[in-house]
């Protein structure tokens, strides 16, 4: 049969005339870098000596990490909500402009500081970090291209390993090629266990249980929700950071292979997971403890070493699922695994579909993040910095801040976007976080605060916040609901 090619195209316009219609249409708005921001630096700077050294505080290159340029057009589409598919060079409608008070710059880039980035130490422009990328691409190009299991594995991916076992207090990890496909790559190893030690699909009674946080992240509800379609596993969503619900929701579990996963920093919210809370059921249920570490690893602890470290339960937690494109600044996921982790990690590396059918990192990225896993140890004037920063923000608006991660809930969508704009007017990166990442009536303005931040940066946004929202009236939010599992 002739693919009808014309009625694909109506098909998918009224797609998306649907996702318009339900405010879920969302848009690509590019960001110009500055150029040669990361290496302001003198030349005595940027030599081979001072790149693999320890900085003692803030350099011009941390700046770059915080600092972005958007084009008008850009500008005046974010600005109006004018959907974009990332196209820089897009025309403004002329409703648009005839409808715009904000002054014409003509044609001049715009500059923003960014306060919605992951890059939580500033070490995405560490001359240390991409260093590290320059000298492994031009000794050896981006490296073999394959899968780990057949030639995408070397001596940088393995060295990358060890310091992140080291940093989790783990005997080995597995590399991934993001934080999304490892949760997906454990998820399914993890269900599979029921199915090969029944030696075909198994009974309710001998599939494996997870318990997962109602806000756990999405891609552990996606790989769930893969286990569960394969027949390997039941899920039980528990309310969020609630420990009586899962005790019971336990309590009530005739199954015998039973996991608990959760965030240990939540990434819409910037709380932590009970984490003492979670060890003490571990003792009294022998579930398998796993955490997604993603927004605390290198920032909270001591070492850096995350959210465990952090509640000193680093023996307690048996998987830890992590990532190296937020406080490491550079790109791709691990699964840290206990003492046993031969078996775990054998495991997981035959059975991970999102592992074994990815191509891995490439080598400058794996040389870049082991680059980045040294400085995040021994420059601890970051993590330091980040902290400081944290308290600052709860002194000058007297706002609950937990963590780095400040979730300023506004209610509708139209007060969360209004707000965003008004930011963006004064020059701050900070987009509005709409249903489906959250729920509805619970739209808001997510904050992520950096060590390459200052006190200066601080001041300017929470006197812009205070200009478009109540401190006093913004939501501590304590989600009862449940996740779409």
């Amino acid at each position: 049969m002739e693919v009808n090619g014309g009625a694909w195209d109506l098909w998918v316009e009224e797609a998306l005339s649907k996702l318009q219609s339900l405010n879920v249409l969302r848009s690509l708005r590019p960001i110009h870098l500055l150029a040669g921001a990361a290496r302001r630096s003198t030349s005595a700077e940027n030599s081979p000596s001072n790149l693999n050294r320890v900085f003692d505080g803030p350099n011009k290159w941390d700046r770059a990490s915080v600092e972005v340029e958007i084009s008008e057009s850009t500008f005046r589409k974010w600005l109006h909500d004018v959907p974009s598919s990332g196209d820089d060079n897009d025309v403004v409608d002329d409703d648009v402009r005839a409808n715009d008070k904000a002054e014409p710059i003509d044609g001049k880039l715009r500059k923003l500081i960014v306060f919605s980035g992951n890059d939580y130490l500033g070490l995405s422009s560490h001359p240390m970090v991409s260093n590290a990328a320059i000298e492994a691409a031009q000794e050896h190009g981006m490296g073999p291209r394959g899968s780990a299991l057949i030639c995408g594995y070397t001596t940088y991916h393995r060295l990358l390993e060890s310091s992140l076992a080291d940093l989790k207090r783990k005997e080995d990890c597995l590399l991934c090629p993001t934080g999304f496909s490892a949760n997906m790559a454990f998820m399914t190893a993890v269900g599979n266990v029921g199915l090969l030690v029944a030696g075909g699909k198994p009974s309710k009674d001998y599939r494996v249980a997870i318990f997962s946080d109602a806000l756990n992240h999405a891609s552990i509800i996606d790989g769930i929700r893969l286990a569960e379609r394969q027949g390997n596993a039941v899920a039980f969503v528990y309310r969020h950071a609630d420990m009586c619900h899962l005790d019971a929701l336990l309590s009530s579990c005739p199954m015998k292979k039973r996991v608990v996963v959760t965030d240990s920093l939540f990434s819409m919210d910037g709380d932590f997971a009970p984490m003492t809370e979670l060890v003490k059921l571990r003792k009294k249920h022998g579930f398998l403890f796993v955490i997604d570490d993603a927004h605390a690893t290198f920032v909270c602890g001591k070492n850096g070493g995350g959210a465990a470290e952090m509640f000193n339960c680093e023996a307690d937690v048996d998987i830890c699922i992590g990532t190296l494109s937020k406080a490491a600044g550079c790109h791709g996921g691990f699964i840290a695994c206990r003492d046993d982790s031969k078996k775990w990690k054998l495991l997981i590396q035959s059975r991970g579909r999102s592992f074994i059918f990815s191509t891995s990192s490439p080598v400058p990225v794996a040389a870049a993040a082991h680059a980045a896993v040294n400085v995040a140890k021994n420059e601890t004037w970051r993590r330091s910095a980040i902290w400081k920063r944290v308290q600052e923000f709860r002194d000058l608006t007297g706002f609950p801040v937990e963590s780095h991660i400040i979730s300023l809930i506004v209610g509708s969508e139209n007060k969360a976007l209004q707000a965003s704009r008004h930011l963006l007017k004064l020059g701050f990166h900070i987009t509005a976080i709409r249903p489906p990442t959250v729920p509805a009536h619970s739209c808001r303005l997510r904050v992520t605060l950096s060590a390459a931040h200052t006190k200066d940066d601080l001041k300017r946004l929470t006197n812009a916040l205070s200009q478009c929202v109540d401190f006093q009236k913004i939501q501590v939010f304590n989600s009862n609901c449940y996740s779409k599992l």
